[in-house]
């Protein structure tokens, strides 16, 4: 997790920096800040916090643009699109920088060629819940009894950070598991309450607050340590098998923003996520910061590619075809 001190500090150092070399005059307009889901939703509201605190930073509004649909396609298209010169921002994620290359035959933009990175936002940890009056203690057992029948698991949409996430365990583990997609993390906890799943990989954001309140159990998280906020749940590397795994957030620009614009944008964001309010939010659902640069961003998002792409290409999952 992020060092609030250290961020802040990092992130004026890097901001004075930038703004020596900056071209002269900008930013002379408001921002846009272009978000592929609808308003309200996890993506959303992160978005809007980044806007708030950049903004009076930059000395420019910064406006938040909903184009939800298609995968974040439609979003992601009017990003690259955009001039490049660091008005024109794209919330980013797994999806949108890593999966959808791989998941669609016919993409009008392709992140690797047309996208760059700002920063890096968040982290949410994964967790495989069960309810709590269910046979399995951990996730050792979970696997031991799917060799004999398959349990079903929900996520909160195909091809899901969850989705895969699963998917990788299984590869990894040999558990045998039935996907069952929803329309969002709050209705697959709310079918696995009620019985009409057995498990779901849920992100921390939306399943921390049935884990803490005992109405599910976590049989593993998939983050490289043992999360500060449920400590008493293994790793599934503790468990033996190697599956780390993240729903992320972050922000991009076109490809040709000059580097000066970036690294003055790194800075503000990374002190937007260092700030009181965002922290205070992210400790609370358990959402993991971290001070990257934006070449670290970069690097970052090409290892989750190296991952993340050849998995979905063997499971053959495709939403345009």
């Amino acid at each position: 997790m992020i060092g609030r001190r250290g961020a802040i500090g990092m992130g004026l150092g890097l901001a004075a920096g930038a703004a020596r070399a900056q071209p002269a005059g900008w930013p002379d307009r408001p921002f846009r800040l272009i978000v592929g889901y609808p308003a309200g939703g996890p993506s959303d509201v992160f978005a809007r916090l980044m806007a708030n605190q950049m903004g009076p930073r930059l000395g420019q509004n910064v406006v938040v643009e909903n184009r939800p649909g298609g995968g974040a396609v439609l979003a992601s298209e009017t990003a690259v699109r955009a001039p490049a010169d660091g008005h024109t921002w794209l919330h980013a994620d797994n999806g949108i920088l890593v999966y959808n290359p791989a998941l669609y035959v016919r993409l009008p933009y392709d992140p690797d060629r047309d996208l760059t990175g700002v920063g890096f936002i968040g982290r949410f940890p994964l967790y495989i819940v069960c309810r709590a009056d269910a046979p399995w203690a951990d996730f050792r057992t979970l696997l031991a009894a799917s060799q004999a029948r398959a349990p079903t698991y929900g996520s909160p949409a195909i091809a899901s950070p969850h989705h895969l996430a699963m998917e990788l365990v299984k590869r990894r583990s040999g558990l045998a598991a039935e996907h069952v997609p929803y329309r969002g993390g709050q209705a697959a906890m709310q079918d696995l309450l009620a019985g009409s799943v057995e498990t779901v990989m849920i992100d921390t954001a939306t399943g921390l607050p049935f884990i803490r309140d005992g109405r599910v159990r976590a049989l593993a998280v998939l983050t490289e340590e043992r999360t500060v906020e449920v400590p008493d749940v293994p790793t599934m590397r503790e468990t033996g098998y190697d599956a780390v795994a993240f729903g992320w957030q972050g922000i991009s620009v076109p490809k040709g923003t000059p580097a000066p614009i970036i690294a003055r944008l790194n800075a503000e964001l990374v002190r937007a996520v260092a700030s009181d309010e965002v922290q205070a939010r992210t400790r609370a659902l358990g959402i993991q910061t971290t001070r990257w640069s934006a070449a670290e961003f970069d690097a970052f998002v090409a290892t989750e590619n190296a991952l993340w792409r050849p998995l979905i290409r063997d499971l053959g999952i495709r939403l345009d075809s």
